[in-house]
């Protein structure tokens, strides 16, 4: 209940605007919508504030993407594979991406820009036929999933990958800890609240710093 009276005074709809003045025309991609996942290692809880894209046609995008972070199977480290996603509609492939969040078990607030190679571009839109074992049979996929990873200490890695195609790292970076604080200071210092289990875990084993 604490948490969700604190989310409904302070978050602000996650929605996509687009810069400029007239509708942007319609991505001529090989599928409706790329999409972007959102993953923490268990128990490290994260709060995404901002998912923010700009595209590779130079359009702005805010808001895409925000909330809870979904949680890989470990700790330590990261996962070789990640997970679903939410759908990236009417955006083109990105080329840069600006990622706010809040890393509730420290807690502390970061922020990072990460440009996207050209390569992963090209891998997002490339045919791949590859084996499901969920299907039993070979299909044609794309690449078409960003995963953030966000763990204390401000560390962000990034993969692209989807479904049954295998993830590829794109890189790791050092996220800069946000000046003006959580919600660049509209919730005047105060964090999303850390869920019990995983405060308790925190007490019990602290935060594993370099692991990530």
């Amino acid at each position: 209940m604490k948490r969700s009276l604190f989310l409904t005074g302070i978050l602000v709809s996650v929605t996509a605007c687009a810069s400029g003045s007239k509708p942007p025309p319609t991505p001529k991609l090989p599928y409706p919508a790329w999409y972007v996942s959102l993953v923490a290692p268990r128990h490290m809880e994260v709060w995404v504030e901002s998912v923010d894209v700009l595209d590779q046609r130079g359009l702005a995008f805010y808001r895409v993407h925000g909330g809870v972070a979904s949680y890989t199977g470990t700790v330590k480290g990261w996962p070789t594979e990640g997970g679903g996603g939410k759908p990236i509609n009417n955006v083109d492939l990105p080329k840069t991406i600006y990622l706010r969040w809040q890393s509730l078990v420290e807690p502390q607030a970061y922020k990072v820009l990460i440009d996207i190679p050209q390569w992963v571009r090209d891998e997002m839109v490339k045919p791949q036929q590859v084996f499901c074992a969920w299907d039993q049979k070979i299909v044609t996929l794309y690449s078409r999933t960003i995963s953030l990873g966000m763990a204390p200490g401000g560390i962000a890695k990034v993969w692209v990958g989807a479904g049954c195609i295998k993830d590829k790292e794109v890189g790791r970076y050092q996220a800069e800890v946000e000046p003006l604080g959580p919600y660049r200071g509209a919730s005047k210092g105060k964090y999303v609240p850390l869920e019990p289990e995983n405060k308790a875990y925190i007490d019990q084993h602290r935060i594993p710093y370099g692991s990530w």
